[in-house]
């Protein structure tokens, strides 16, 4: 088996156990997940099955979108809702938010939060936060696309703003809402985080876990499973029945195609990824001879 879930993951279960989710319900045991989701977010959570899996660098590699919501006014020490959130300063109106939201479209370097998923000197950084020695994650480069704010609610001391968010993998939103309320110097976090766009999949497409185990329980659940072929945003390279059999065992083969990464077939069966290199195409990533695709 084969093939990617669109997953509409809800407020509260980790990613991990979205993952064990699809273990449970498919009786498989290889499962994975292209780009990691918060506790505290919901939306697009593209869920890898079978071989799908060696796809995974590929599918979170891409852009996303996000629907976000930044509590100007107030801190937070995991930068989002989670907390504990502290006071900050009186937040300036719209005009002045937005224009120093500008700073943050484009390629910056970025701080992840204290409390993440990165490893730091093969520490978690959000486990060493958690135990009151939190580790000094370096900045690294991310890009965002575009921030265009959709809404706005005001309260005493505090503005929300609902922003929509096109980024590139690696993003942390969280550090966006703390960078702009430390720019306006009134504090930020993250409120609220909704993934629509994630490795090509909408969250107007996703599935519900309730839909998913219902699916399940009739035995429809292959209706959920959609094919990972045509997520590989990278050019198609057809070979013929001898130069697929070669790539399928790992060997390199021929090519007239352009340099650069393709997805390479057979017929209408994925073989992998291969890259073309002095007219050579060479395996990189293969689905095992045998292996529905």
């Amino acid at each position: 088996m084969l093939g990617i879930v669109n997953l509409d993951k809800p407020v509260g279960p980790t990613s991990h156990d979205m993952v064990d989710l699809v273990r449970r319900l498919t009786g498989m045991r290889r499962i994975g997940h292209a780009g990691t989701l918060d506790p505290l977010a919901s939306g697009v959570l593209p869920i890898l099955i079978g071989a799908a899996t060696r796809f995974s660098d590929d599918l979170t590699g891409g852009s996303k979108r996000y629907d976000a919501v930044f509590r100007l006014g107030a801190r937070s020490a995991t930068d989002d809702a989670q907390g504990p959130i502290e006071a900050g300063s009186p937040p300036p109106d719209v005009g002045a938010a937005a224009a120093a939201l500008g700073a943050f479209v484009g390629t910056f370097e970025q701080r992840p939060p204290a409390f993440s998923a990165r490893k730091i000197g093969g520490v978690v950084a959000h486990r060493a936060a958690r135990s009151g020695q939190p580790v000094d994650a370096p900045a690294r480069p991310v890009h965002v696309d575009s921030i265009a704010i959709t809404g706005s609610v005001a309260g005493d001391g505090w503005l929300d703003l609902r922003c929509d968010i096109l980024c590139g993998p690696g993003t942390y939103i969280r550090s966006i809402a703390r960078d702009l309320g430390d720019r306006l110097g009134c504090g930020g976090y993250l409120r609220s985080l909704r993934r629509t766009v994630a490795a090509g999949l909408r969250v107007e497409d996703a599935i519900s876990p309730e839909q998913l185990d219902e699916l399940a329980r009739a035995g429809h659940i292959d209706d959920a499973i959609l094919p990972i072929a045509p997520l590989l945003r990278m050019p198609h390279l057809e070979l013929d029945d001898e130069d697929a059999r070669r790539f399928a065992h790992g060997a390199a083969v021929p090519s007239r195609a352009a340099s650069g990464r393709h997805a390479v077939f057979s017929a209408e069966s994925l073989l992998g990824i291969g890259v073309v290199h002095d007219g050579s195409l060479e395996p990189r990533t293969v689905v095992a001879a045998g292996e529905p695709s």
